[in-house]
């Protein structure tokens, strides 16, 4: 049977989540891999067996072999190679976010509906096992109306560094980064009401904190302590045009006693605590019920949630399934996350009319 032939864009260390997840289907062939850094990409590639190592994108893009692409690249980069690699005929799967403003957004949906190509974006919380199971219950109705999500992602220590904190490459820090996660779980869990206000705060107060000793966390391959113009700490009400609305805080660094990583949903018949693990909520016989769902896992599995993802990406591509993550989604996301940015900057909430 024919495989279908993969291009990696981009050799960072998400790139190898991607790049394990396509070696673990049968139905796609690791074709090319590029990276500006070509030893970095080299490396990958004598790992997983690409036999096509390209320095340039549009060279690996100009490849008629390769037929689909996933973009683990900066997030300065994901609207340019987007479009390019739609333009160059690519299905694509780009890591979130879609890109760093609206208008880019706006420039990527335009090209994928012009293109008509396979294109998902990385929202790959969708993808967990946990969130599927959870999916059940909400399209069967028994959580009834969802109308209230609040979501914490707080590292008390975890400033990543290197691009991360370079708000040119990254577009912002923690809310970017984290928030896009969280927010787009509850959004997509409570059926992706459509926005109409956003009042945000950011804060600037505590920096890298590269003096902290003892405890250890995740560095950028360019980790600079001496570079960090992002956010600590980014906070939002999000309200949409049902009436639902979404809460949600998110840091990078912050004096907390400890991490935190609380996601849950509420409606008129349950509620559901997707994170730290995922319990079901409920009423019967006049009594409140806490469900513990049976599983091996309650909590999000990265590892799986990306093997989720590019399988259901790769069935994309062969015309055997439809993306649970459109361009359109990546657009309203972007919507969101600009306007707490903006409303950070001028103080005042963000109205969409």
């Amino acid at each position: 049977m024919k495989k279908l032939k993969i291009g990696i864009i981009g050799a960072g260390s998400i790139s190898s989540l991607h790049m394990d997840a396509y070696a673990n289907n049968n139905e796609v062939e690791l074709y090319a891999i590029c990276d500006m850094n070509v030893e970095r990409a080299q490396e990958k590639a004598d790992k997983y067996g690409i036999p096509h190592v390209y320095s340039n994108v549009q060279e690996l893009l100009a490849n008629p072999e390769v037929e689909a692409v996933s973009i683990c690249t900066w997030n300065n980069t994901h609207a340019e190679f987007s479009i390019a690699a739609v333009n160059a005929g690519k299905h694509v799967l780009c890591e979130k976010p879609l890109c760093q403003t609206v208008e880019q957004a706006l420039e990527v949906q335009s090209a994928v509906q012009s293109s008509g190509k396979v294109f998902q974006v990385g929202f790959v919380r969708r993808y967990g096992n946990t969130t599927q199971m959870l999916r059940r219950f909400i399209d069967a109705g028994d959580l009834g109306e969802i109308y209230y999500a609040k979501a914490s992602y707080l590292r008390r220590l975890g400033n990543p560094g290197g691009w991360f904190s370079d708000s040119k490459r990254s577009g912002g820090g923690p809310l970017i980064d984290l928030g896009v996660h969280v927010i787009d779980l509850c959004w997509y869990l409570m059926g992706k009401p459509k926005v109409q206000s956003v009042k945000g705060n950011t804060y600037r107060k505590l920096g890298n904190r590269a003096n902290v000793q003892h405890l250890s966390f995740y560095q950028a391959a360019d980790y600079d302590a001496t570079q960090n113009d992002v956010e600590d700490l980014a906070n939002a009400l999000i309200c949409f045009e049902n009436g639902a609305s979404i809460m949600v805080d998110v840091s990078f660094t912050l004096h907390g006693i400890k991490n935190d990583g609380t996601i849950s949903i509420y409606g008129t018949k349950g509620g559901a605590q997707v994170e730290p693990e995922l319990q079901i909520a409920t009423e019967k016989h006049d009594m409140m019920l806490n469900l513990l769902p049976q599983a091996d896992t309650l909590t999000f599995d990265f590892v799986a949630g990306f093997q989720n993802e590019i399988n259901h990406f790769v069935r994309c591509c062969l015309g055997t399934d439809e993306t649970l993550s459109p361009v359109e989604d990546g657009v309203e996301i972007m919507k969101i996350l600009c306007a707490v940015y903006e409303s950070a900057k001028t103080g005042k909430e963000v109205r969409f009319d």
